[in-house]
């Protein structure tokens, strides 16, 4: 799970494990401002706790009044033989979101892992939400694996997410590539020439109103609102002609051997694209 966006001037903070009663439970807080008082998936302060004793990660972001703001989880493991690392979430305060903690997050959780022997990181997000897929793929440098349809099911989640579906990208990220390493960049050329596969709408807000068809092109593009979250709330069945439309998308480039190669916020007009390409 993952809930940032970047702007060009950060707060300044510390980052740290978590370790005290009243850091867990700010912690606790801070999950249910960022998913809802219906949030049925916390994460508790014992085993925030414990992870930690066992390779994982329950780190914060603290401010100078030593107020949480932000916190990176996950578990570490085995995965086909190679050792990994789960990270199930992340968050910042809201008003605090595009100011750089989130990403910094990631950072820290990278080298505590790397220190741990840790090759690899693995976490979801949902593609509908924009300003995750610019973070996860074009700051942090991480690659979609695997489309997941409804991977939490229809009641795991909270009540906004029930409304179109839990729909996740599994993401791997490599912690023995350079650190600076993001994924690279499409020319705007390349961009342009790209089709859109996804229904259109008049507006990237409104409803997509049809579905082109599935073209065999070298690249295309698959469109998703600016802000799904606004729009589950304002008008929910728009939403979910989204959910319907992108699903279709990228099920079909996905199993035609087609990998997300980046993402693109076109501030001119508005609208928000992923970037799929033939390999």
């Amino acid at each position: 799970m993952s809930t940032e966006r970047r702007s060009e001037t950060a707060p300044s903070f510390e980052i740290r494990p978590l370790v005290t009663e009243q850091e867990f439970v700010a912690c606790l807080e801070l999950q249910r401002a960022t998913w809802g008082d219906d949030f049925r998936e916390l994460v508790p302060a014992a085993l925030l706790q414990i992870t930690q004793k066992v390779g994982g990660v329950a780190a914060g972001a603290f401010d100078s009044h030593d107020t949480l703001i932000g916190f990176v989880y996950g578990i570490s493991g085995i995965r086909d033989g190679v050792p990994s690392h789960w990270s199930h979430m992340l968050a910042v305060r809201q008003e605090l979101r595009g100011r750089g903690v989130g990403q910094a997050l990631k950072r820290y959780q990278r080298e505590v892992l790397r220190a741990l022997g840790v090759e690899q990181v693995f976490w979801t997000f949902d593609p509908l939400v924009a300003r995750n897929g610019h973070l996860n793929l074009m700051r942090l440098g991480a690659t979609v694996t695997e489309y997941v349809p409804n991977m939490y099911g229809d009641t795991s989640m909270n009540q906004t997410d029930s409304v179109i579906g839990t729909d996740r990208f599994i993401v791997r990220w490599d912690l023995m590539a350079d650190a600076d390493a993001t994924m690279p960049l499409v020319s705007t050329r390349q961009q342009e020439q790209a089709p859109i596969v996804t229904a259109h709408a008049d507006a990237p807000d409104q409803e997509p109103t049809r579905a082109p068809p599935l073209p065999a092109a070298p690249l295309v593009r698959v469109e998703v609102p600016q802000d799904v979250q606004e729009l589950k709330q304002r008008a929910p069945a728009a939403a979910a002609a989204w959910r319907a439309t992108t699903r279709r998308a990228f099920q079909h480039y996905l199993k035609s051997d087609y990998t997300v190669r980046g993402f693109v916020r076109d501030r001119l007009e508005h609208r928000c694209y992923y970037l799929l390409a033939r390999r």
